[in-house]
């Protein structure tokens, strides 16, 4: 039986991977990789880094197979990614079934957590429906940009006895829902449309790299500051990640 693992490998901190990820990477035999272009080329060489220093088995192959074409601008976003979702299940049942032998261990590494804003499991699931080839599945948390960013700023995500709403760009730009709202994938920087002097900003790109750039404060300050670095930093790179935390600022912390 082929066996799959799906490891959670943080957000770019190599020291962040759990012992369990160190421990299931150590007699890996092959690790699936997904090529993103050259706009996203030092990603993919943080996974080669992260290989080079937990991965022990020196029989060990990374295969690389390239990102399908995803529509950025869409009329309808579900659809659209429930298409890209299946091209690349397509790509993945490919790879697992034709690359990775009975009786051998391969993985995908999932930046942040699988559970968290990642597609994979859901495109494994389609894998496995098809039929085509059996595996065990695996499934090894990792350390998120949510928590990693909460430890750099040295704050908790929750004030006392307050929930917390975690979310994408998108969605905040129809509101901001609640009083502690962490949001990821924002590529427009819809905190602009927060508007107000009672809400600060906990803000962060590349956390936990050596180009880890952090900003905090009050949102209608800070906003247009954040909105220039990121710009920045994503001409400079060819790519950002980044997350932050929005929180009322009249509240009991």
């Amino acid at each position: 039986m082929r066996k799959l693992s799906i490891i959670g490998i943080g957000a770019g901190n190599p020291d962040h991977i759990t012992v369990q990820a160190i421990n299931a990477l150590r007699d890996i035999d092959l690790i699936f990789l997904i090529d993103k272009g050259d706009e996203k080329a030092e990603l993919a060489q943080l996974r080669t880094d992260t290989c080079a220093r937990y991965v022990k088995n020196p029989s060990c192959r990374i295969v690389t197979e390239k990102d399908p074409e995803r529509d950025r601008s869409p009329a309808d976003y579900g659809a659209a990614v429930i298409a890209w979702h299946a091209q690349r299940a397509t790509i993945y049942e490919r790879m697992i079934r034709e690359e990775l032998g009975d009786g051998q261990h391969g993985a995908f590494l999932v930046w942040g957590d699988p559970s968290l804003y990642d597609s994979t499991l859901r495109i494994v699931d389609q894998v496995a429906a098809m039929n085509t080839v059996a595996f065990e599945l695996d499934v090894i948390p990792g350390i998120t940009s949510v928590q990693a960013l909460a430890a750099r700023h040295k704050i908790a995500l929750n004030t006392i006895g307050g929930p917390i709403y975690i979310t994408t760009g998108r969605q905040l730009a129809k509101g901001m829902n609640g009083d502690n709202v962490v949001v990821m994938l924002d590529d427009e920087c819809a905190f602009k449309t927060v508007t107000g002097s009672d809400v600060d900003i906990y803000w962060g790109a590349y956390v936990g790299t050596p180009d880890e750039i952090l900003v905090s404060g009050k949102l209608s300050e800070c906003g247009p500051e954040i909105e220039k670095i990121r710009s920045d930093a994503r001409a400079r790179h060819g790519w950002i990640m980044d997350t932050y935390l929005l929180r009322k600022n009249y509240i009991v912390r």
